[in-house]
């Protein structure tokens, strides 16, 4: 049987259980996550399903401030395809930077793994990490793995979920975390023709269009207001939690039909 038919076997009967869990008596959860599972069967690429798996992350889990995923490629190198928030991006690079820390950890498994801090600014486990991560201002991270698939190119990664509190989660999240991190790897499994490369050209990119439309609504907001760059990426930041959208797509709309709509101060 071809490639692409067994695919589309998969899918009908992918669709078929989804709809079955997802009855009116399910969980909030079970619905959330079999409304998941019907968008990555749509999601035109693995850079996509693992978007949608960080902002579930974010909304299933109360305590979770800003979530991110890590991908390790076959060279060894990391690097993070997608997030929440630019803030994860920049504390999953002090990281791979040092070679410590729990998202490193889970993404070097072998197979299925947890690890979790309560308080990373005294956690023993990961001395330079955790006071840098805690500096800017989480306390808290869950990590579980991603697991590779078989065939090259061997993408290993991990579901990253940080809070500002300390002693941030629960069991309840540890299991939510575990099951998102489930359909992030089925999504490097069903992958075929993306490899690291790919991925990371698809981060940069929306990485410089981020900060492109970032850099311009902030430079409206200190225009506007006579505060500082700090001061005006501060109010993107806190406005893009509130209203629980991504950064680069509040500032692209802001910065859009600024003559129209203002931000909170």
């Amino acid at each position: 049987m071809s490639d692409e038919l067994e695919w589309e076997q998969d899918k009908s009967r992918f669709v078929e259980e989804t709809d079955e869990v997802a009855r009116p008596a399910s969980s909030p959860l079970v619905r959330q996550l079999a409304r998941l599972t019907r968008s990555l069967l749509d999601a035109p690429s693995v850079a996509h399903v693992l978007d949608r798996v960080v902002f579930a992350a974010l909304e299933a889990i109360p305590a979770a401030s800003v979530v991110s995923v890590t991908l390790r490629a076959p060279d060894g190198t990391f690097h993070t395809p997608v997030q929440t928030d630019p803030l994860a991006d920049e504390i999953d690079r002090i990281q791979y930077a040092t070679g410590e820390g729990p998202c490193v950890d889970m993404a070097r498994m072998p197979g299925p793994g947890i690890a979790e801090s309560d308080d990373l600014a005294r956690d023993p486990k990961w001395p330079t990490f955790g006071p840098a991560s805690a500096a800017h201002g989480m306390h808290s991270l869950l990590s579980t793995t991603l697991m590779p698939d078989s065939r090259p190119p061997l993408l290993s990664g991990a579901l990253n979920v940080y809070s500002a509190r300390t002693a941030a989660f629960t069991a309840a999240d540890r299991d939510t975390a575990l099951l998102l991190a489930t359909h992030g790897s089925l999504a490097l499994a069903a992958t075929r023709a993306v490899t690291a490369a790919d991925l990371k050209l698809e981060h940069l990119r929306r990485a410089v269009d981020s900060r492109d439309v970032i850099g311009q609504a902030k430079g409206i907001l200190m225009h506007r207001r006579g505060i500082t760059a700090d001061e005006a990426f501060d109010t993107l930041r806190s406005t893009s939690q509130r209203l629980n959208v991504k950064l680069a797509d509040l500032a692209t709309t802001f910065a859009a039909r600024h003559e129209e709509i203002d931000l909170p101060s």
